[in-house]
């Protein structure tokens, strides 16, 4: 006992064999008006807390505080960055815009909050404590396994040792125990800090030899530690590269490739083109097509790749010429489907040699003609206009700047592209190889959409050139109010261009109005200037004779 009352007392505890009995104590302690209580269980145990009288935390608080300075640090930092420090002035968007600083806003929020919550945990409980007095009774090791131990602190104010043992004698232990300071040394081991030191020492040498490499010049190479990633044989769209023939980096399709849902076993949808027929006329140029669409014959292109090989060893003799059914039109079996299309202007051949589709594959609805309004909007309004008369965008401005490349798109209205003189098959393969300087969108725009284009195409020149003999089902009213319209709109069109052509006039006549007026006001000044000059000429003559 002298022993004990030798050491520094941090408190009293005891130990209970049941959670009941644990419980009940920390009841009567609470009541007994101490505070600075706790209690070690093996397991959690519910109702702990308000058994010792344990009030909330205010670590949410601080959790809070944190999270909302985070949340005004990251706005006040990106108001002051992009809006006063360094504007962006991109297309137009505001300065200030509060839902593109969400992001960093939350992300600072979550990050001050976390440390909030960490650091406020160390700070509450005291931490970091490397060692606590009750360790130093050894029946304190059970506290993991099947013991129950109850802990008075002696900073509480109403702490009195005599008191506390008999406040907690008097419940159901078997065992008090006053906690006293521990008996070893609280000196730290000089081979710690030696060890710490030399931990030290040992990061700060890469540090240095990075700031030496700042400053400093070496006659050796840069030694790469990761030389693929330096040096990454990889290559960006459009760059050379020396791996390959063509010098390209980036890599045509592999022969026969299909996209992902574009996979058809109707060619004739895939071509714009008859097949059935084109075989009965051209069977080479069917069997090159049927080659290209389907990736199923790809065997048979790589046995004619090799039957060539084999037949370049031989002689010109040896090797007998191609035999192909001559027609009207056909070129080098090497150009491409675009070169086959004939030009969209001109008057087509007596015999044509491609049997294009003449209809349509797809059922026209609203919505396919939907989808074609938007396709041809995004792909070819640019240069035809939204009208499909020739005069996008892009022709007004290569007009504008009278480049001497440049094209003039084809009107979509001009006879030689109606359906009875240029099929709907052969619309669909300009559309997809193109033709002269309009390049094939078939990478672009997806079969479907490529035949919506031409339905939406055809609804284009039906609207500029309907007559009244195409509404065939209609009743008589209907038919009547239908050429009441298209008199009306005629009527319309020719009032416009009477009134343009009238103010034209009157234009042009107010304009040689205004020379007139300008011609006779220039001889006006005229002649009063040589009035002017006879004037002084007389005045010079009389004053010279007097």
């Amino acid at each position: 006992m002298s022993e004990n009352n030798e050491k520094k007392v941090h408190g009293v505890v005891a130990e209970y064999t049941s959670v009941d009995t644990l419980l009940s104590a920390c009841r009567r302690v609470r009541d007994a008006g101490y505070e600075k209580t706790d209690a070690f269980t093996p397991f959690p145990v519910h109702g702990i807390d308000k058994a010792l009288g344990i009030k909330p935390t205010v670590l949410p608080w601080i959790v809070l505080g944190a999270g909302l300075t985070g949340t005004a640090t990251a706005l006040v930092m990106q108001i002051w960055m992009n809006s006063i420090d360094y504007p962006y002035i991109i297309s137009g968007k505001p300065f200030l815009s509060l839902p593109a600083f969400m992001p960093v806003a939350f992300e600072l929020t979550v990050l001050f909050a976390s440390f909030g919550a960490f650091f406020g945990m160390w700070a509450l409980n005291g931490l970091p404590k490397f060692s606590n007095p009750v360790f130093t009774d050894p029946r304190f090791d059970r506290v993991t396994d099947d013991r129950f131990f109850l802990y008075i602190d002696s900073k509480d104010d109403q702490f009195d040792r005599g008191g506390v043992e008999k406040l907690l004698g008097d419940t159901d232990t078997d065992y008090v125990q006053t906690v006293v300071d521990d008996d070893s040394s609280d000196k730290v081991p000089k081979p710690f800090f030696m060890m710490w030191g030399l931990v030290v020492g040992l990061s700060v040498i890469p540090l240095l030899v990075v700031l030496k490499m700042r400053v400093s010049h070496s006659s050796q190479p840069r030694f790469h530690v990761f030389y693929d990633m330096d040096f990454s044989p990889a290559k960006d769209a459009q760059q050379y590269s020396t791996l390959f023939r063509d010098g390209r980096a980036m890599r045509p399709d592999v022969p026969g490739t299909v996209a992902r849902g574009e996979e058809q076993a109707d060619l004739n949808y895939m071509t714009g083109i008859d097949m059935e027929a084109l075989t009965a006329i051209d069977r080479p140029r069917a069997e090159r097509l049927v080659r290209r669409f389907n990736p199923y014959f790809q065997g048979e292109t790589e046995s004619a790749a090799e039957n060539e090989t084999e037949g370049a060893g031989k002689t010109s003799t040896e090797i007998e010429p191609e035999k192909k059914p001559v027609t009207v039109g056909d070129g080098d079996s090497d150009k491409s489907e675009a070169d086959e299309v004939p030009d969209a202007t001109a008057e087509p051949s007596v015999v044509e040699p491609t049997p294009w589709l003449d209809s349509n594959p797809l059922v026209l609805n609203e919505k396919v003609l939907a989808d074609g309004r938007k396709n041809f909007g995004i792909y070819c309004s640019v240069c035809h206009g939204m009208n499909g008369s020739g005069n996008g965008l892009v022709n007004v401005r290569a007009q504008k700047i009278i480049s001497p490349d440049w094209i003039q798109p084809s009107s979509l209205h001009q006879e030689t592209l109606y359906a009875n003189k240029y099929p709907d098959g052969k619309l669909f393969s300009t559309i997809s190889n193109g033709i002269r300087k309009m390049p094939g969108y078939a990478g672009q725009i997806k079969t479907r959409d490529r035949w919506a284009i031409v339905a939406y195409v055809r609804a284009l020149q039906l609207s500029q050139n309907a007559s009244i003999e195409q509404f065939k089902n209609l009743d008589d009213s209907e038919r009547a109010k239908i050429l009441k319209e298209q008199i009306e709109a005629k009527k319309a069109l020719k009032d416009k261009a009477d009134a343009a052509a009238k103010a034209a006039k009157e234009k042009a006549q107010a304009d040689e109005k205004a020379v007139l007026e300008e011609a006779d006001a220039q001889e006006a000044d005229a002649r009063e200037a040589d009035v002017q000059e006879a004037d002084v000429q007389e005045a010079d003559t009389a004053k010279a004779s007097t």
